[in-house]
């Protein structure tokens, strides 16, 4: 008998390694193998290329991590992210002395903290499902991109916009560096804070968190804001790399979030969940993309693959 137990020890360790680090593994892995089928997807240009794209679905993907850790879930992230950037666009187009570009910027990071806000009330108070709430949300604020902009793109920004999405500081592009702080300062919520602990605590268990004196509700309220702060940020940096703002902007963004947040580990089911995953899960993503396109795969079947890859992270969730 217990030689059967500690021949089974070494086994159960491998298998919690693979499950800790699989994912790394997975990244690895599949850099050498789209670097063997082509040497051009390892050079410094596509390197770059890839976390400059990566970044903008990053950024997304931390602010739904946190709501995936409380157990929710957060729909209208796209559509929010489009409504900032309208806005923010428009404010951008007629920049003066009394409202300067700053200023516009400061306006989309309020909208999109007005969005989460909204959401994170509304499934508090009105005690509603977080997935009915935020595709109510997603609903609202496409619609309200459109009415604001009656469907036509907000054009003729000003070229010093252009730097924060298209710019360079030390032939790094700036949505690298801005990816790169949101990491910081998501990774130091989650991991150093007290509410930090309290997202994980509501995750884990809402009504054991609440009886141990946790204000539940402020923590959703707190988390659902961020998100769409994180989301109005994003819908500014694509804004100013494409220096134009369209109603149909980040239109399915919210697919990818969830996918490179459950990709990276988080649970469904709440409680679980880490910035560095999320981070690594985006980049999966963003690579399938990149090295699929460089080996001229259609992007139907790069939308295939994707779905199984997150099917498959589901399942591996469900048998932890």
């Amino acid at each position: 008998m217990a030689t059967k137990q500690l021949a089974a020890s070494p086994v159960k360790k491998v298998a919690g390694n693979l499950s800790k680090y699989g994912i790394y593994i997975a990244f690895v892995v599949m850099c050498v193998f789209f670097s063997i089928f082509n040497p051009l997807f390892l050079t410094p240009g596509n390197i770059i290329n890839i976390v400059r794209q990566v970044s903008f679905n990053a950024i997304l993907a931390m602010g739904m991590t946190m709501v995936i850790i409380t157990g929710g879930i957060d729909l209208s992230v796209g559509s929010v992210l489009a409504l900032a950037a309208v806005i923010t666009a428009s404010f951008v187009k007629t920049a003066n002395p009394l409202l300067p570009v700053p200023v516009a910027l400061l306006i989309g990071l309020l909208i999109g903290a007005a969005c989460g806000l909204f959401n994170g009330y509304v499934i508090t108070k009105g005690k509603l499902a977080p997935f009915i709430v935020t595709m109510v949300m997603m609903t609202m604020a496409r619609g309200a991109a459109q009415l604001f902009t009656k469907g036509r793109p907000v054009t003729g920004l000003l070229e010093s916009f252009d730097f924060l999405g298209a710019g360079f500081i030390l032939r790094i592009p700036v949505p690298i560096y801005i990816l790169a702080l949101v990491v910081i300062i998501s990774h130091f919520i989650l991991s150093c804070t007290k509410t930090g602990r309290y997202i994980y605590a509501v995750g884990g268990n809402e009504q054991a968190a609440a009886a141990s004196g946790i204000k539940v509700r402020r923590v959703k309220l707190v988390v659902y804001t961020f998100s769409g702060v994180m989301s109005a940020l994003v819908g500014i940096i694509l804004t100013a790399r494409l220096n134009s703002a369209s109603p149909v902007l980040g239109n399915g963004y919210e697919l990818d979030a969830i996918a490179a947040t459950v990709i990276g580990g988080a649970s469904m089911d709440g409680g679980k969940g880490k910035v560095i995953g999320t981070l690594v899960g985006a980049l999966i993503i963003g690579t399938i993309s990149n090295g699929l396109d460089i080996l001229n795969v259609s992007a139907y079947w790069q939308q295939i693959i994707k779905g199984i890859i997150i099917l498959v992270a589901v399942l591996l969730d469900k048998k932890d």
